[in-house]
């Protein structure tokens, strides 16, 4: 064999090395007939998939499990890593790759559920998230505030925090809101955290007196520490936007049949009280989607 031919030959073994890690998102027809599928959960996203002494953890984890169980195929996670926009994790996970990492997966899990988003446009009139399906809502999410009933007694009105130091997560949504609602006067009483959890250790030390943030991770923190110590307010948020939405799932959109075998899945899952047992299994708020109302 002449040395060119060689060094084709092992060009080619290469590409095709290449090719076979480079994962895509695959039909229904060939997650059945290869016997598993892969699902891409948020890296450290406590309480919804997270890894604690080399074990998978999370409510999205035991969703994934649950729907690879009843597809009579083996579960392979993607341990998705949230970029700017959900549109970016979208792109690196369900449809095209990261150009670090051209793998993605056949499934994606907590993406919203919303017609209005799913129709967004982009400044050419091209629809922004076009190769996605967005389907299957599976939870509400809303806001939520624990406070410390020693610091203060009661929460009817966020405008309690005028007078009371509140802890949020950088760069959320909650934070904007306490720094621009009611004309900025939270604006110095809002402090500012890396992570719930820093958040919830500070009111813990007593540095602040409350933690505002998604209801299900708000309550799923709450639920480790002494509830009569530290309950959980009833207010609202008044000029906030959306007090509450639907997360659900989301496949490349040409692969609806996909969509729709574990849509099915997801519904039987929420009315048989599947999905509400695998959230009080880590102590928190479930709110099944007005989609599966009679």
């Amino acid at each position: 064999m002449t040395p060119s031919k060689t060094l084709l030959r092992i060009l080619w073994a290469a590409f095709a090395l290449f090719s076979s890690e480079m994962s895509l998102a695959r039909p229904y027809d060939d997650i059945i007939q290869t016997h598993f599928i892969k699902v891409a959960v948020y890296r450290d996203f406590v309480p919804f998939s997270f890894q604690k002494d080399g074990k998978d953890l999370g409510i999205d984890v035991e969703i994934a499990k649950h729907i690879a169980q009843q597809l009579g195929v083996e579960l392979k996670l993607k341990w998705a890593t949230a970029d700017e926009s959900v549109e970016d994790d979208l792109r690196n996970n369900i449809w095209k790759g990261h150009f670090l990492d051209r793998t993605v997966a056949d499934l994606m899990l907590r993406v919203p559920y919303d017609k209005k988003y799913s129709l967004k446009r982009d400044d050419i009139g091209e629809l922004v998230n076009g190769q996605v399906h967005m389907f299957a809502p599976y939870h509400v999410e809303s806001w939520q505030i624990v406070y410390d009933q020693s610091a203060i007694e009661s929460v009817p009105t966020i405008a309690v925090f005028q007078y009371h130091d509140i802890g949020v997560e950088n760069d959320s949504i909650p934070q904007f809101y306490l720094m621009s609602a009611f004309a900025g006067r939270m604006r110095d009483r809002s402090k500012q955290f890396v992570t719930i959890p820093l958040a919830i250790q500070a009111m813990q030390a007593k540095e602040i007196d409350a933690v505002m943030g998604m209801r299900s991770q708000i309550s799923y923190y709450q639920s480790r520490l002494s509830n009569q110590h530290y309950p959980l307010a009833q207010n609202g948020f008044p000029n906030i936007g959306k007090q509450k939405w639907d997360i659900g799932m989301a496949v490349k959109t040409d692969h609806r049949q996909l969509g729709y075998a574990i849509g099915d899945i997801v519904e039987e899952m929420t009315k048989n009280g599947t999905m509400k047992k695998i959230f009080d299994g880590y102590q928190t708020i479930y709110e099944a989607p007005e989609y599966y109302s009679p």
